[in-house]
């Protein structure tokens, strides 16, 4: 599950950058590049083949348009080129019952449950290092899209046994994905 977790998670910061075309084309943000690579056998069972390849990685302080970060945290400069593998992926999300199982038997401990510290983010204030995750509020009106603060808010205790904030759990959604994890 750790593995598949893994892979699972590595996928999606490639398909969050290849799809970010916003960032491509510039000197800090080049084309994602696919390798051509294909499986040595059959797909395992109820698997996927991802080909990985070659992208940009990280934040541009002061940079140009949606890739300008006024508070990147210090493991996302300078912007880099990351190889990934080709490998095999679950075909469906992992759900909330999967995931903890192999919480219970790793004793993994997520990055939205930890309190982050003040190496991670010297410019945040200190009651701002809290644990939580970023949780997604829609709006009743239509908005500006060049400001993600009007529909993502940092919920302190939001975690993905709390995906909506300490006061919701996951009770009667164990076949939803689970949510709130990262590559850590």
């Amino acid at each position: 599950m750790k593995h598949r977790t893994h892979r699972t998670l590595v996928l999606c910061a490639i398909i969050v950058l290849t799809e970010a075309s916003a960032f491509c084309g510039t000197a800090e943000f080049q084309p994602t590049a696919a390798n051509k690579n294909r499986p040595s056998g059959k797909a395992p069972e109820g698997m996927a083949w991802i080909p990985g390849g070659e992208f940009s990685m990280g934040a541009a302080v002061g940079g140009e348009g949606s890739h300008a970060m006024p508070m990147p945290s210090n493991d996302s400069e300078p912007v880099h080129r990351v190889y990934v593998d080709g490998f095999w992926m679950d075909a469906t999300p992992v759900t909330n019952a999967q995931f903890e199982k192999f919480v219970r038997a790793t004793n993994y401990v997520t990055i939205a449950e930890r309190t982050p510290s003040k190496e991670e983010f010297p410019t945040a204030p200190e009651e701002n290092l809290v644990a939580g995750a970023v949780v997604f509020a829609p709006t009743d009106h239509e908005v500006p899209l060049n400001d993600h603060y009007q529909w993502w808010t940092y919920i302190k205790g939001a975690s993905w046994r709390h995906p909506f904030g300490p006061q919701s759990d996951i009770k009667g959604k164990e076949n939803y994905p689970v949510v709130e994890i990262a590559h850590s």
